[in-house]
Order: C-alpha cells, then structure tokens, then sequence
C-alpha cells in the first residue's frame, strides 16, 4: 500500500510530504495506482521547481517507495510560499481524489497541527 503523510504546521500551512510504499494493484510496470501517485506528486515537485523557480527540498530513492518534500519559508517571497502551498493543496485533492476509487491501494494520513517542521 502506498501511505501519503501530510504534515501542517500550526498555521495549516503544509510543511513536508512523505509518500512510501507500493500500491501492488498490478505488475511492476502495470501498477495503475503507482502510477497515477507518482506523476501527481512527482508532477507537483517538478510545478513547483518550474513555476515557483526553486529547487525543492526533495528526497526519493531509486528503488521507488519512498519519496518526500520539505517545505520551508525561509527565504522566499510571500507570494512564491503561496504559489507553493496552493499547488500542494492540489497535489492532496488530486491524491484524495485516487483514494476515493482505490483506497485498499493508497491512504493518507494528515498530521493537522502536529507537524514535524513547525
């Protein structure tokens, strides 16, 4: 199962992703779910560098089943901390939106409030 955790810090302000696991709906390279996970998020990441002109805090492994973001404010604008917010915020509905058909494959657990980068 491919586990989604979302951490906010007090302002509900998302702070860091942490995405592990393999959905195993299908064979390695027929995996549906894996899939639609990874290019939303990894698609998120890549926005993010692109459109915000930065470069993430990112951790992944090769092997896959692991990946995560860190989001800090230090140093950017207000609007660019904005713009990177919002496109988590779509990155989560989007998530959301694959665990409502496939939920025995993907969760997500918000940490609201509890974060780990307050």
């Amino acid at each position: 199962m491919i586990t989604v955790r979302i951490y906010r810090n007090k302002a509900d302000e998302i702070t860091s992703f942490v995405m592990t696991g393999h959905a195993d709906y299908a064979p390695h390279g027929q995996d549906l779910v894996c899939a639609a996970a990874s290019a939303v998020s990894i698609g998120t990441i890549n926005a993010i560098e692109k459109l915000c002109h930065i470069t993430p805090d990112v951790s992944m492994r090769d092997e896959g089943g692991y990946l995560t973001l860190n989001v800090t404010r230090d140093g950017l604008e207000p609007d660019t901390y904005s713009s990177i917010q919002l496109l988590l915020e779509g990155m989560i509905v989007s998530l959301e939106s694959i665990q409502e058909g496939y939920g025995e494959y993907i969760t997500i657990l918000k940490n609201e409030g509890g974060a780990t980068n307050d």
